[in-house]
């Protein structure tokens, strides 16, 4: 008979025990490794950058900003494409883009081009079609990234994979809220203060099903619900993602100060590095 043994990263263990009415020694039990669908499975990403960004106040888009010898998004792009698990990216980027031609990747032919929507999530669908043609599956893990957050580590987009790949809902990489958080009536003074326990910054990359992912854009969509990132898409859907926490220096750029600030720590990791490999 079979008897089937745990279920372990999508690997199935079975063990063949004889017919037999004595005990079976160790050494003459069969153990067979069966591979399940969830084995199979791949990890892609997208990083929607068709964005123009007002609020840096910059002659061109901020994902297109010099940081550290790259610009932006090829920063961004270099931190992804270091997690050996992501089989290949797609950039949704404007149509008439005059900056995208000038861009260098180290790690094509893994990244491949969409058109960029009107919103974020326009972007994002047209990222996840192109995935669909270049042979993703509808099962398979989508790790959505912004373009203008260049400091993330590899072992917080490594901690993600590995904890939301158990989550059916999938998940983002958040930090809790330290701050007191205020929440102000309509003269914009302070109506009360919002208990921040349960507050969390929601942070990229966020993680989800191809399909499910797919299918919970286009119902916010139809149902006109504003959709500020794909895990509040999820959410409108009746998912409940899991929350990664991330580091700090994971920050988005959205302002003048922040590229200071996003060069300051991406100098903080190199050194980081640097000690460890001088065995520090």
């Amino acid at each position: 008979m079979l008897v089937s043994g745990n279920l372990l990263l999508g690997a199935c263990f079975l063990v063949f025990i004889p017919a037999t009415q004595s005990p079976v020694p160790r050494n003459q039990l069969q153990v067979f490794h069966v591979v399940t669908r969830n084995s199979l499975l791949k990890y892609w990403a997208v990083i929607p950058a068709a964005g123009v960004g007002r609020r840096m106040q910059s002659a061109i888009p901020k994902q297109y900003l010099k940081l550290q010898g790259r610009t932006v998004l090829e920063q961004a792009v270099h931190r992804l494409a270091a997690v050996p698990r992501i089989e290949a990216m797609v950039i949704a980027v404007a149509t008439e883009d005059p900056y995208w031609p000038k861009q260098r990747f180290d790690v094509l032919p893994r990244v491949m081009r969409a058109p960029g929507g009107n919103e974020r999530c326009h972007s994002v669908l047209n990222a996840l079609s192109v995935l669909k043609e270049y042979g993703a599956a509808a099962e398979d893990w989508v790790l959505v990234h912004d373009a203008a957050r260049p400091c993330v580590r590899r072992q917080d987009i490594e901690d993600l994979i590995e904890k939301v790949s158990a989550n059916t809902h999938g998940g983002l990489l958040a930090i809790p809220v330290q701050d007191t958080m205020k929440l102000m009536d309509e003269r914009q003074c302070v109506a009360q203060t919002v208990d921040r326990n349960q507050l969390w910054h929601a942070l990229t990359p966020q993680m989800f099903r191809l399909q499910e992912l797919q299918t919970a854009i286009l119902a916010a969509l139809n149902d006109d619900y504003l959709v500020t990132d794909e895990a509040s898409a999820m959410e409108h859907a009746g998912y409940h993602p899991l929350l990664v926490e991330g580091r700090g220096d994971n920050i988005k750029i959205t302002r003048p100060e922040d590229l200071a600030l996003a060069e300051f720590y991406l100098q903080n990791q190199g050194n980081e590095m640097q000690t460890l490999d001088d065995g520090g």
